[in-house]
């Protein structure tokens, strides 16, 4: 591995001293050229640091927390998560997800977050052939298309096939609940 490591650098650093040596024998000689930059890949981030890095799902992220869920969804999976923006939650009626959040509801929070999660990656091109799909809480949510959308019980999919390391998150604009 050291090895690797080192012989990976001295490729890197020899490209590089090629690159800053052509590079100057172009500004001498009056040529223009444009400077070639190195950019790290990052990895796919799993679940949660997806959710956690866009920014609109703050109460989903809060609700998985209290309900002792990121481990899970930061584990292998892989996942299908069918996710609630913040203004899906601000959706449900007054009061609703400030009760889900105490702790004596912990049961029915996990219930309801659960519920949007399918076993498997299941990408919107399988989506669309499917009539209902079976949830980690145990329900079945029902898959209709309609013209141009995919609704998921009541909610519409507004965004698909946001891959993570560990599965894949599909957007959806209201809360999903067990029946």
């Amino acid at each position: 591995m050291i090895i690797r490591a080192t012989v990976a650098t001295a490729v890197l650093v020899l490209l590089m001293g090629q690159l800053a040596i052509a590079g100057e024998k172009c500004a001498k000689s009056k040529v223009q050229y444009r400077s070639v930059a190195f950019a790290a890949v990052e990895a796919p981030k799993d679940i949660v640091d997806t959710a956690v890095a866009a920014g609109s799902f703050k109460t989903l992220v809060a609700a998985v927390q209290a309900a002792g869920l990121v481990e899970t969804l930061k584990g292998k999976g892989p996942f299908t998560v069918f996710a609630p923006t913040d203004e899906a939650f601000a959706k449900l009626p007054a009061g609703t997800v400030e009760s889900l959040l105490k702790p004596e509801n912990k049961d029915k929070l996990i219930a309801v977050l659960t519920y949007h999660v399918v076993p498997g990656k299941v990408l919107a091109s399988d989506v669309v052939g499917l009539k209902e799909a079976k949830t980690v809480q145990g329900g079945k949510v029902k898959i209709a298309v309609i013209g141009d959308k995919v609704k998921i019980d009541d909610a519409t999919v507004v965004k698909t096939d946001i891959v993570t390391s560990n599965g894949v998150i599909h957007v959806i604009d209201s809360v999903i609940l067990p029946k």
